[in-house]
């Protein structure tokens, strides 16, 4: 890669890497400083990385460095049961309610649904950077709507 095409991997890509960064971790210091990560991993191996592949190999970084960081503070939930909200308690804010319970899905869970709902990714695409099987990741994504759908609970208490 050369630093031209470096330069426009920065520009194209690091919004969205943050984006992701941002809303798996919550914390923008963080995200920001993953994103540094990336990209000073990037320029190190500039010249074995080839540009066509750059943002796959980017986002894989992101994920893998915000994985790092989350299971270093502990902060992963329990697979097998996620969170519910109270379903007693009318809420008025959909976007503020999807938000929180992203932020309740355990790491992979939630990694599939950004990757796949917010940005908009094909499934082997998404196995590529999660290092997921795209059957796996098929089964992750079902598996996050489902807990979603149960912590947001019945479409009569948000209105």
């Amino acid at each position: 890669m050369t630093p031209q095409e470096y330069n426009k991997a920065v520009e194209e890509y690091s919004d969205r890497i943050y984006r992701f960064v941002l809303k798996s971790m919550g914390d923008q210091d963080k995200a920001r400083d993953v994103v540094q990560d990336c990209y000073e991993k990037l320029w190190i191996g500039v010249e074995e990385i080839d540009y066509v592949k750059a943002k796959a190999w980017l986002f894989t970084t992101a994920h893998n460095s915000m994985i790092d960081i989350l299971r270093k503070g502990k902060r992963l939930v329990s697979v097998d049961s996620p969170p519910e909200l109270m379903h007693e308690q009318t809420y008025s804010d959909l976007n503020e309610i999807l938000h929180q319970c992203l932020g309740r899905l355990n790491e992979s869970w939630r990694s599939v649904i950004l990757l796949r709902d917010y940005e908009g990714y094909s499934y082997s695409e998404i196995g590529e950077i999660t290092g997921q099987s795209e059957s796996q990741v098929k089964i992750n994504i079902y598996r996050a709507r489902m807990a979603l759908r149960k912590m947001i609970g019945k479409m009569e208490v948000l209105v």
